[in-house]
């Protein structure tokens, strides 16, 4: 149970925090003990972090502002140990170094601080940068189905996290059926609309491509002219008109940016080969 002093305290220090929120941060008291508050950190910008929502917990001691919290996390993330102490210089591993006037604005600025640098302590671990975007990308749908507390404690949030998940699946259905309609038109040399036009490859929608990442643009490309030189072959051995019925398709697709655009595809599918082999 809070002490007067740790209750007053908290409470004004909740006001604040509603009022002046700080930068990636949101945090509120338990409605039934106002000496547990559940914060959110928001995955910063251009960090490996980005589109992260991380929940933890804050429990301060009845003497508190005179003796720190302790601090964890609850969601994964690739930093630190969920549900652990972390051991930082505002936790209670070190009641030593504690500061009243610190506030739980100021812990957790400086809990954001320490999760986007490198440096190791008590209850941090290591992981690839890879992992730690994976459980970014993953958090806010854990968050809604795997996190009990979570959902006790910010149903406003869980409603617009629902909302979020819903949109990136419908984002993800059409990047596949736009994937898949690239795939199919550049697969026509082959199939039925290749049969049709002689073997002769559909020129490509090279405007559909831009809207895709590189890795799968470069390898939309790539097939594209492996199975254009495949035909040009075709055409040379039946006395066809050879490189240029190749230079006619490129020409065709795009003109002299269609060109270029197999020249960079080949280079981009084999540096994201060396990536992903390293």
């Amino acid at each position: 149970m809070a002490s007067r002093q740790s209750q007053r305290r908290l409470s004004k220090e909740y006001k604040s925090i509603q009022a002046t929120p700080p930068p990636y941060i949101m945090a509120k008291p338990n409605d039934e003990n106002i000496l547990e508050w559940h914060y959110i950190i928001t995955g910063p910008k251009n960090t490996v972090y980005e589109e992260g929502q991380y929940h933890g917990i804050l429990r301060f001691p009845v003497e508190y502002p005179f003796k720190p919290p302790s601090i964890s996390m609850i969601t994964p993330n690739g930093r630190f140990q969920t549900n652990t102490r972390l051991c930082l210089s505002m936790s209670d591993y070190h009641p030593d170094t504690w500061n009243p006037a610190w506030s739980v604005a100021t812990i957790l600025t400086g809990l954001l601080s320490f999760m986007t640098g490198n440096e190791s302590t008590t209850g941090s671990i290591n992981t690839l940068e890879n992992v730690k975007r994976k459980l970014a990308r993953e958090s806010l749908k854990w968050n809604t189905k795997e996190n009990p507390r979570f959902v006790r404690q910010f149903p406003d949030v869980v409603k617009l996290n629902k909302e979020e998940l819903i949109r990136r699946a419908e984002k993800e259905e059409e990047e596949i059926r736009r994937r898949k309609r690239l795939e199919a038109e550049a697969g026509n040399g082959e199939n039925g609309d290749g049969a049709q036009n002689g073997g002769k490859e559909k020129p490509l929608d090279f405007k559909d491509l831009d809207k895709l990442d590189p890795e799968d643009r470069a390898r939309i490309l790539v097939e594209h002219e492996r199975k254009m030189a495949l035909n040009e072959r075709n055409a040379a051995k039946n006395g066809g008109a050879g490189g240029l019925g190749l230079l006619k398709n490129l020409l065709s697709g795009g003109g002299v940016t269609a060109l270029a655009g197999v020249v960079v595809a080949a280079f981009l599918a084999a540096y994201f080969s060396i990536l992903k082999r390293g």
